[in-house]
Parts: structure tokens; C-alpha cells; sequence
């Protein structure tokens, strides 16, 4: 049922809102991009890529639902990209240090390690720039200390 506003013209006020929350969710995404993008000197396809496998490969080794929360940080487009990753549905978390999760994101995005290890950096970053210190600091509790440094900021 449409609704009137004060000029008597009929509107669809939740088919308005729906529309901003799409454009607030695609502005948070790209503006998440951009920032890949700088941080790891990666065009849009590249950045999403990146993205998408380190943080795939990440929830694996994710314990409880620290998965979970580091996902409700990130922008809704993010999340749904996550949520279609196939390396992780059902499977549950499993303990691998920084060689593996070299590994599997460097043979999710056909490059060497140094590569991997380069764009792994990157999204780090900008994932520490996007979620709070305090959800960071849980996710890096999980991880062996070797995986930990990958966390350091780019440079």
C-alpha cells in the first residue's frame, strides 16, 4: 500500500528506503575497495578477489563465532560475497599457521607466495581499517603467531 506525502503525491516509502539502504551498502563496499585498492596497488576485480579469498581462507580457521562477528563488521556486500564461498560452508574451522594460508590463497588466486603474502597484507589492512581494534584483537587471539604478523599494516 503506497502512502501520501504532505504534497498529496502517492510514494512508496519502503520501496524508498530499501533503495538508500542499497546505495548505503554498495557506497560502503566500494569505499572498502577503494581503500584495497590503494593499500595493495590492485585494480576493482583484483581488490574483490583479494578480498574474497584471504577472508574465505581466514573463516576457516576461525574458532566459535568469531567468523561471525568479524563478518558483521564488514560492508553487507562483503558479507553476501562470503557467504557464497564454497571452500567453507560446512566444513568447521581447522588449525593451519601462516605456510598454509600462504598456500591456499595463493592457489585460490593462481599467483606465487610472495604475491599471496603481498595481497594477504593488504586486506589485513584494510580490514583493520573497516572493523573495530577490539574485534582484531579477538581474531588475532585465534591465530598461531606466525599468521599473527600478517597481520601488521602495509606499508
Amino acid at each position: 500500500m503506497a502512502d501520501t506525502d504532505r504534497t498529496g503525491t502517492n510514494i512508496n516509502l519502503r520501496a524508498r528506503h530499501e533503495q538508500r539502504s542499497e546505495t548505503r551498502r554498495n557506497q560502503t563496499y566500494k569505499a572498502f575497495l577503494r581503500n584495497l585498492m590503494v593499500i595493495g596497488s590492485m585494480n576493482e576485480e583484483e581488490a574483490e578477489r583479494a578480498a574474497v579469498s584471504v577472508l574465505c581462507v581466514l573463516e576457516q580457521r576461525l574458532f566459535g563465532e568469531e567468523a561471525a562477528h568479524l563478518e558483521a563488521q564488514l560492508p553487507g556486500k562483503l558479507q553476501d560475497l562470503l557467504l557464497r564461498c564454497e571452500r567453507h560452508v560446512g566444513k568447521p574451522a581447522s588449525k593451519f599457521g601462516r605456510d598454509g594460508f600462504l598456500q591456499m590463497v595463493s592457489e585460490d588466486l593462481d599467483v606465487d607466495t610472495l604475491e599471496a603474502e603481498r595481497k594477504i597484507r593488504a586486506v589485513f589492512t584494510a580490514v583493520r581499517d573497516q572493523v573495530s581494534e577490539g574485534e582484531i584483537e579477538d581474531v588475532i587471539g585465534q591465530l598461531p603467531m606466525d599468521l599473527r604478523e600478517l597481520w601488521q599494516r602495509a606499508l
